[in-house]
């Protein structure tokens, strides 16, 4: 009996140092991707001559509010925010209504050709976008769009992953469902509204966030495709602002930079469930 009490004793000891373990390399992990982000956020609130005084602290010996206000009048960054709001919205919005009817498409109708379909159509996921910027630059040219949002947009429109990962998704609800809900009279339409979005919903909004974070920080396409600030994005302006106009202040850099890391972060933060909820799915799926 004592020699049992003390295995159990012994393995308790053990899962306890082995969580502690685990816990302290995670929080390390954490400080090494949180220090950079809060050493810039101190840097955009501090005055100039503050930046290369001796020691290192991530909190501001004084607050100078006013570094944002001069970004904002050496460089049109709220032009800039309000393009890549638009931009990124409209990708969103395009490719779940292409890439949600396509995987259900691709999971549950039969047709002649549909897997040789579906390898064309993720095919694109092979492909980096350096290897077709001139045919899409191309087509943008021929149709007009050259500097323009409608530009940053389309390219993007079908995502061959986005119809991947919603497929497995799709093929994982179960038949049965389907069949009742043809019994009850619905179409494939009722049946992708009603059903299939509904029970795939953190998945769907998984690659929506994902797709969110992609677009938002792009920088080679919108350089490639806009050529004057009423239409560049938060990371082509912070490009522009560093190349022309910043010089050495690292205020008013770091300051630009918190216009692109700032809202993303804010953002994960309020949608961390949904994160959680879609690995849970991802790892029911592989078992």
């Amino acid at each position: 009996m004592l020699k049992g009490e003390i295995k159990i004793f012994s393995y308790k000891t053990k899962e306890k140092v082995g969580n502690l373990v685990s816990h302290i390399f995670l929080m390390i992990i954490c400080l090494i991707i949180i220090v950079p982000i809060i050493w810039a956020l101190t840097t955009s609130l501090q005055p100039s001559e503050a930046i290369f005084q001796e020691g290192f602290g991530l909190i501001p010996r004084s607050f100078r509010w006013q570094n944002y206000a001069e970004i904002l009048d050496a460089a049109p960054f709220g032009i800039y925010l309000i393009n890549t709001v638009i931009v990124v919205t409209a990708i969103v919005i395009l490719q779940l209504l292409v890439v949600i009817p396509a995987a259900y498409s691709f999971s549950r109708l039969e047709y002649p050709g549909r897997d040789i379909l579906f390898y064309i159509f993720i095919a694109q996921m092979l492909l980096p976008l350096q290897a077709i910027v001139v045919p899409n630059y191309d087509v943008m040219r021929f149709l007009g769009l050259i500097n323009t949002r409608t530009a940053m947009v389309l390219p993007f429109v079908a995502s061959g992953y986005g119809t991947f990962l919603i497929r497995q998704q799709f093929k994982q609800i179960p038949q049965s469902l389907l069949d009742s809900a043809r019994i009850d009279g619905a179409g494939h339409l009722r049946i992708l509204r009603h059903v299939m979005i509904p029970l795939s919903k953190p998945i769907i909004t998984a690659f929506a966030l994902i797709s969110i974070v992609v677009h938002w920080n792009d920088y080679f396409w919108p350089l490639i495709i806009t050529e004057t600030p009423s239409v560049r994005t938060l990371a082509i302006g912070l490009g522009m602002f560093v190349q022309q106009e910043s010089g050495a202040d690292w205020t008013l850099l770091m300051a630009g930079t918190m216009f692109i890391v700032l809202p993303l972060l804010v953002f994960f933060i309020f949608n961390q469930r949904i994160f959680i909820e879609s690995l849970m799915i991802k790892s029911g799926m592989k078992e």
